[in-house]
């Protein structure tokens, strides 16, 4: 019976894989042949013994595993007696030789977070191409600004999609940085000091991991330190933060008033199940509604890395939660993501509806500076056309009118400099310059 949402509503089968139950057990199969293999090769243990416990791994099945752990109630020794089965007599007295079960288990750890991490990074890079390419396209299409809520001077949607991309842009280069942090495992023994395996031990951990292709920790005690592991959460957090921040501003410019973009809206697609007119953005929604679960997962796995001593078992059953929901749910909603906006509609009749709602009084800034670069001051000049766009406010008069009847303008200003200030379509600065800097870097860097 399936229960959690993840199980029939959110996720790729690609990213739910990484963290299958199946999966679960191969790393750690995996981290246990490497442990023999490397400790066969500095000759703590027969290599014969190594090569027939790597033999035996490989017929381990996960329900013997579990049959194991009913009856012994630890779930890391149940797979050693499994792989002893396995294996002769004398082989199986050499498995997990000198090994703690988190030397296993964080190791497994890191290979599914390298897996984990191979399924995201080039998902970013879509996301990313996506939001480069609306940049391109929309890099002259003028727009209203807004702050507060309030439409201000013009932009362009074009740099709205770059600032997006550009973030995207430092979210893969922040992934790159971690990665070395975070894709590790350790052979370090119950405590950290490696006493176990004697003096072998700083190499038996360098050749486990050289054969796992994983990095090697510096140091840890029982467990990898937790600092690695909550970086990776905050990376996706922050990730879907930004798909959350996207996903409001889209929101927005959909509601009925502005109705400046649509996310797609399919033929037979029902809006509402008693208002069929209804086309709401669901998808935006679902990204946002979505990132606050991720976002949530900050807090436990930074409290992962507070452990009592050398180390208690705190993080490890809020760790089954945090890690498969945090990579599922980034997953999904990054996906979710570039379907959204590979798809967006433009509506260029209420973009300009909108950019020119206010009748002018949106350009006050440029009519400003033009009369501080004439001679007035600029301190003066935001008086003067304070005044002015209060009198056009008031009035119900478009900004050009009220500042043809103030004596002030008139000295400095003709009637067709006026005109050319309070065009909006002329009052976008570098929005493209700054457009097409960014999707070159950014092309050059990651696509």
């Amino acid at each position: 019976m399936a229960i959690h949402p993840i199980e029939f509503r959110y996720g790729t089968e690609e990213m739910k894989q990484v963290w299958s139950e199946d999966n679960r057990l191969r790393c750690i199969l995996k981290a246990e042949a490497a442990l023999a293999k490397a400790e066969a090769y500095v000759g703590l243990i027969p290599e014969d013994a190594a090569r027939l416990i790597e033999e035996g791994i490989s017929k381990v099945e996960i329900a013997r595993v579990k049959e194991i752990e009913d009856e012994i109630h630890h779930d890391m020794m149940a797979v050693v007696l499994a792989i002893s089965e396995k294996c002769d007599e004398e082989a199986a007295k050499w498995v997990h030789f000198g090994a703690t079960s988190n030397d296993m288990l964080d190791t497994a750890t890191g290979l599914q977070l390298k897996e984990a991490i191979e399924v995201l990074e080039p998902k970013m890079k879509g996301l990313l191409a996506v939001l480069v390419r609306q940049a391109e396209k929309h890099r002259e299409t003028v727009c209203a600004g807004r702050t507060h809520g309030q439409i201000g001077v013009p932009t362009t949607y074009g740099l709205r999609f770059a600032i997006w991309a550009s973030e995207v842009g430092r979210h893969i280069e922040r992934l790159n940085q971690l990665k070395p942090r975070v894709i590790v495992g350790q052979m370090t023994g119950a405590v950290g000091t490696q006493a176990a395996f004697g003096s072998k031990g700083i190499d038996i951990q360098k050749k486990a991991m050289e054969f796992l292709e994983l990095g090697s920790v510096d140091v840890s005690n029982q467990i990898i330190q937790r600092d690695r592991h909550a970086e990776f959460i905050m990376w996706m957090a922050n990730v879907a933060t930004t798909l959350d921040k996207i996903g409001v501003e889209l929101r927005t410019l959909q509601r009925s008033e502005l109705a400046e973009v649509e996310e797609s809206f399919g033929k037979k697609q029902v809006g509402s199940s008693t208002m069929p007119h209804k086309r709401n953005p669901i998808k935006s929604e679902q990204i946002c509604g979505l990132a606050r679960i991720i976002r949530s997962m900050v807090e436990p796995e930074l409290l992962n890395n507070t452990l009592w001593d050398e180390r208690d078992l705190t993080n490890s059953s809020c760790e089954r939660v945090v890690f498969p929901e945090s990579c599922i749910l980034t997953d999904h909603i990054i996906n979710l993501g570039i379907r959204v906006l590979d798809n967006l509609r433009f509506y260029p009749e209420n973009i300009k509806r909108n950019l020119e709602l206010l009748r002018g009084l949106n350009m006050g800034e440029a009519v400003m500076i033009e009369l501080a670069k004439r001679g007035v001051g600029r301190q003066e000049a935001h008086e003067i056309v304070r005044i002015a766009a209060m009198q056009a406010h008031e009035e119900g008069k478009h900004l050009k009118e009220t500042l043809l009847e103030n004596e002030a303008v008139k000295d400095v200003l003709t009637e067709s400099e006026i005109e050319a200030l309070v065009d909006p379509y002329k009052y976008i600065g570098t929005a493209v310059e700054q457009v097409d800097a960014v999707t070159d870097k950014l092309r050059k860097l990651y696509l």
